[in-house]
């Protein structure tokens, strides 16, 4: 899992992509991904279990799994492991209460 895996994939006849998006709840984890998939934000609620958002680039299908982030689901994130190509890692930088614990649970996940 890494820029190689994705370059590699992305060169093949699929270019099908897997993209985890994790971080702590409430980091923007949903809102990134809305935006990205030109939604409205106004009412995002937190993620139970997970939600895919598909964006096509050309020739390339990105599929992007955004993963609650909240304390009981978290030791469920390595379950989503298997075939995927990256992690996209969301921290809310306004949070420096949670700082730690954000670069915690990147620790524990690598």
């Amino acid at each position: 899992m890494g820029l190689l895996s994705i370059i590699k994939k992305l060169r093949e006849k699929e270019k099908e992509v897997r993209i985890l998006v994790l971080g702590l709840d409430n980091a923007g984890k949903t809102t990134i991904m809305k935006r990205l998939n030109g939604e409205n934000i106004d009412t995002v609620s937190p993620t139970l279990g997970f939600n895919i958002t598909t964006l096509e680039l050309d020739t390339y299908k990105l599929n992007f799994w955004d993963v609650g982030g909240q304390r009981t689901i978290r030791p469920y994130w390595r379950n989503y492991f298997e075939q995927t190509d990256g992690i996209i890692w969301v921290v809310d930088s306004a949070d420096k209460e949670r700082m730690n614990d954000c670069k915690n649970e990147l620790i524990s996940l690598l």
